[in-house]
């Protein structure tokens, strides 16, 4: 049986990181039924906030190191060149007045047919009035 396809949000990641997971989260961050995608803007979210998430962190530098090293071999990346411009457009539509910078997630969530695990309820409740309401929620 294969695993289940989920696309994984930066808040995900950054709450991780942060120090703020929960056992719950990280059993099933490890758990091989499941398979995390993200697109490659996810490693520009990332880099983009490194310094935050180094000051904000419960984590000395080596252990934060360690912490992406771990969660980042989970990751599956996903160039956005290979998503249909049908679904780019139709991503862009969803997030123009809710965030324009997710569209890379949810085009990468329609492409591959499967839920969004985010945090960011502002995001979920815009994308929801606009028709889109596959997240996962653990």
């Amino acid at each position: 049986m294969s695993p289940t396809k989920l696309v994984l949000d930066t808040s995900i990641f950054f709450s991780l990181l942060l120090g703020g997971e929960s056992a719950q989260r990280r059993r099933l961050l490890a758990d091989p039924a499941y398979a995390f995608h993200g697109p490659r803007f996810f490693l520009v979210e990332l880099f983009k906030h490194k310094e935050r998430i180094a000051r904000a962190s419960s984590l000395d530098e080596d252990e934060l190191l360690e912490c992406f090293h771990e969660l980042l071999a989970r990751l599956i990346f996903i160039e956005e060149g290979t998503i249909a411009v049908g679904t780019w457009m139709e991503a862009r539509r969803l997030c123009r007045e809710v965030d324009p910078k997710d569209a890379p997630f949810v085009a990468l969530a329609l492409h591959l047919d499967c839920p969004l695990w985010t945090d960011d309820e502002e995001l979920k409740r815009g994308l929801r009035t606009r028709g889109f309401d596959r997240f996962y929620e653990p």
